[in-house]
């Protein structure tokens, strides 16, 4: 199956420099860090989270969530949307609440943020239990167009693209971490699904300007089943471009 975006999703500036995607066999997992910048428990996990991408073998993406900007600081990555999916995958996941910072591992279970060797673990538990990424998905830039391809399998999933900033420094100057200077690594700024698979191979194809947002330096997509309700569920696919290196 081939769909074809003939209007773009996003404007902006199109990105100059090239795309490098990582290897699709290197993906093991997807991580979702729910921080906030007035958060103090959070700074930890933040560093954790760095160290997660340079591992380079998971989609690392980090939504900041607006629910502390009470404390004095208003969070300049928050969002309600990027509240609303940790709601819902609380509602997925079954629990009554929400907590900073929270992974969500493959969109299947959940676990602090700062603790780097249980992610890990996790996400080899979930590998080794064929609940990893078990559907091939690749994304390229060619000429001005964007090209997913993922491949056959069983099941029902959204093909979710998820856009995010290489890396931002930010001193807040309120709430429970005024005065620090944090580098905060892929916070998403959009979430927008761009189609569906049914268990065919398909080949999606957008314009390449859906990438391009001031700011912007990459996006991941997802291969993302939902819950009964709707919610975001099990991921079963990914993969990632980026600008440049992370450091």
């Amino acid at each position: 199956m081939r769909l074809r975006f003939s209007v773009p999703l996003l404007a902006g500036i199109a990105l100059a420099s090239s795309l490098h995607a990582q290897e699709a066999a290197k993906i093991k997992g997807v991580v979702e860090l729910f921080t906030a910048q007035g958060c103090a428990s959070c700074p930890p996990a933040d560093a954790a989270f760095r160290k997660l991408i340079r591992q380079g073998d998971v989609v690392a993406l980090a939504y900041h969530v607006d629910y502390w900007n009470y404390l004095g600081w208003s969070d300049t990555m928050a969002s309600k949307d990027n509240t609303a999916r940790q709601y819902a995958y609380a509602r997925t996941l079954g629990r009554s609440g929400v907590y900073t910072p929270q992974a969500i591992v493959n969109g299947r279970d959940h676990m602090n943020g700062a603790d780097l060797n249980a992610i890990n673990v996790k996400i080899d538990t979930f590998q080794r239990n064929g609940e990893g990424l078990t559907i091939p998905v690749n994304a390229a830039m060619k000429d001005d167009e964007l090209s997913i391809k993922i491949g056959a399998g069983q099941g029902k999933a959204n093909v979710v693209v998820v856009y995010f900033d290489k890396e931002q420094m930010v001193a807040p100057k309120g709430g429970e971490n005024n005065g620090q200077q944090i580098a905060y690594m892929h916070a998403v700024s959009d979430v927008e699904t761009v189609g569906m698979w049914d268990g065919k191979a398909m080949n999606i194809v957008l314009p390449a300007n859906v990438l391009s947002k001031a700011g912007r330096r990459g996006l991941a997509v997802l291969l993302q089943s939902s819950s009964p309700s709707g919610d975001p569920s099990a991921i079963i696919g990914a993969t990632v471009l980026t600008v440049g290196s992370d450091g």
